[in-house]
């Protein structure tokens, strides 16, 4: 390893991989995630949060959920992390992150303005918290529970008719799993990453990606099962300020996510309420949801497929969705890494940025 890369050096204990005749066949970023783990063992944390049990063709397997970390070990250092993979058939998230993994691994190398925002910020990557609904092509977990509504709250507001979760049946889609019974392995692995890596943070950062929700890309916040404003609104609204002043072209539709529909269940509410009983703490769950109605609007061959639905079928219409959300990614590191240029302390910025949430948002 070059000298530039000492600044990301951390250990990593040997992996298990899953075997070839499962992600040869239909979990390849499965493979790809492995492959980035092995080749970049000095420069990376591997953690394995969970094995998730999954039956395929007679053939019992075992499948990890990985923790990927790199960059300051320094607890005061403000953490940004990226998920993916909570709905099994929306692979393109995964895809994302894994490209963007893969790029910033090998920038390590040569890139002194990485390494140097690296010296002053975590970096933590979950980009496959399902693996075994994506194996099987499936929203759900093996269970049939969404784990997006999956957590032990219910909406304060009335939710849409099943999209907003329900108890009737694994069968149906937005199934919420059985009442008073502990939430999945998958909820719960998110869950207690979250609390261990990010929660001790002054300031940290999430970014779910997702797909499959109408034609424009939006980044959602919190709440999506009230219509009550945001604890953190003043924060969020600078942080969204500095985005469009610094890209004032983007074509991202930036709101609550009960702007479009309400939950139960919501695991971002569910460990966003958690993180207001912590002191000096700071904690952003955004959810990139990529508008995969613009792929199928110029395929729609891609309606006969159910993972057409959620996914660029074709080449090089996944390679521009790669390249659309890499100015959103790079500019997540450098905010994160720059937080007390922005984040508003005094009493006049608060009271400004609030204002400006009001108007934008609460209005």
């Amino acid at each position: 390893m070059t000298e530039l890369g000492q600044a990301a050096k951390l250990s990593s204990e040997p992996i298990q991989r899953v075997h070839p005749s499962l992600t040869d066949r239909c979990l390849p970023e499965m493979a790809l995630l492995e492959e980035l783990i092995c080749e970049h063992a000095k420069q990376l944390k591997v953690r394995t949060l969970a094995l998730i049990e999954h039956q395929s063709d007679s053939q019992h397997h075992q499948l990890p959920i990985y923790s990927l970390q790199f960059g300051s070990d320094n607890p005061d250092a403000p953490t940004l992390a990226f998920v993916g993979g909570v709905h099994g058939v929306e692979r393109i998230g995964t895809r994302l992150l894994l490209t963007f993994l893969s790029s910033l691994l090998k920038r390590l190398t040569w890139d002194r303005g990485l390494n140097y925002e690296l010296q002053h910020l975590r970096l933590v990557f979950c980009p496959l918290l399902n693996p075994s609904g994506m194996a099987l092509g499936q929203r759900s977990n093996p269970q049939g529970v969404d784990l997006m509504r999956n957590a032990p709250h219910n909406a304060s507001d009335k939710t849409t008719w099943m999209v907003g979760g329900h108890r009737l049946s694994k069968r149906l889609p937005w199934y919420r799993g059985e009442e008073k019974k502990p939430m999945e392995t998958e909820a719960l692995a998110l869950c207690d990453w979250v609390h261990e890596e990010l929660f001790n943070s002054p300031l940290s950062i999430v970014l779910d990606c997702h797909s499959g929700f109408g034609l424009r890309d939006r980044l959602w916040f919190p709440m999506a099962g009230s219509r009550e404003p945001l604890q953190h609104r003043a924060e969020l609204a600078a942080l969204v300020h500095l985005f469009e002043t610094s890209n004032p072209h983007h074509n991202y539709i930036i709101e609550p996510q009960h702007h479009s529909y309400l939950t139960h269940g919501d695991l971002w509410d569910y460990l966003y309420h958690q993180s207001l009983s912590l002191e000096a703490t700071v904690f952003l769950p955004l959810t990139l949801e990529m508008g995969s109605w613009r792929w199928v609007k110029k395929n729609p061959r891609q309606l006969i497929s159910f993972m057409g639905l959620f996914n660029p079928l074709v080449p090089h219409r996944e390679k521009r969705t790669m390249r659309r959300h890499l100015l959103l990614l790079e500019f997540l590191i450098r905010s994160c890494c720059a937080y007390e240029t922005w984040l508003p302390v005094s009493p006049m910025s608060r009271l400004r940025y609030e204002l400006e949430a009001k108007q934008r948002w609460y209005g």
